[in-house]
């Protein structure tokens, strides 16, 4: 019987560009977002805004081979808590999910200067999303942060009984953790070039 070599062929992974959004990623913005279940859909208009007014604390991940926006998050600093980032959305393409562009959106979003004061982090998760529990539960263990979590927009109080509970995530950035995140963004950042390297 005749005996066939199998070569196995490792996919290699896109080269991403995590870069602040503009004026003219908004429509590409609002139909990640519509592609990503479970995330809440915005106006066209809410995202233009956020590409616009807050591009400093959001974030957009842009495949370079084609152009394609493939990530984002929105997120602001508190009016009353400027040393606090709320993260409103997180939105990964499908294409690239499993890749970790969740968790290097995060850390180059920290990594800005607008977020140099950044002693906490809050976003707000139902009970059933796995995938954000796994992202921010990453986050803070890798800067060391304590976090914790309550019932906060709650389902009857606040959405008329159409929508889950939302529940208000905190994470406590140790001190120095800045310093720690810049090293773990780096390490990130080698990782996907060996990748490509062995992939080559």
């Amino acid at each position: 019987m005749a005996t066939t070599d199998i070569k196995l062929v490792r996919k290699r992974s896109p080269e991403i560009v995590y870069r602040p959004p503009r004026k003219e990623d908004g429509a590409d913005v609002w139909r990640l977002i519509q592609s990503c279940e479970p995330l809440d859909e915005n106006s066209l208009y809410c995202n233009l805004l956020q590409c616009d007014h807050f591009g400093d604390t959001c974030i957009a991940a842009e495949r370079s081979c084609d152009g394609a926006l493939v990530g984002w998050i929105s997120a602001y600093l508190l009016p009353d808590e400027d040393n606090t980032l709320f993260v409103w959305q997180v939105a990964v393409d499908q294409s690239v999910q499993g890749m970790g562009v969740g968790k290097k959106l995060l850390a180059a979003l920290l990594d800005r200067e607008a977020c140099e004061n950044v002693q906490a982090l809050k976003t707000t998760i139902t009970s059933d999303n796995k995938a954000s529990w796994g992202l921010f539960s990453s986050l803070a263990r890798r800067r060391g942060g304590e976090l914790s979590h309550e019932p906060y927009f709650r389902k009857d109080a606040h959405f008329d009984g159409k929508h889950a509970t939302e529940h208000m995530v905190t994470i406590q950035f140790a001190e120095g953790a800045s310093d720690d995140l810049r090293g773990n963004w780096i390490s990130l950042r080698k990782a996907d070039e060996a990748r490509s390297d062995d992939a080559a």
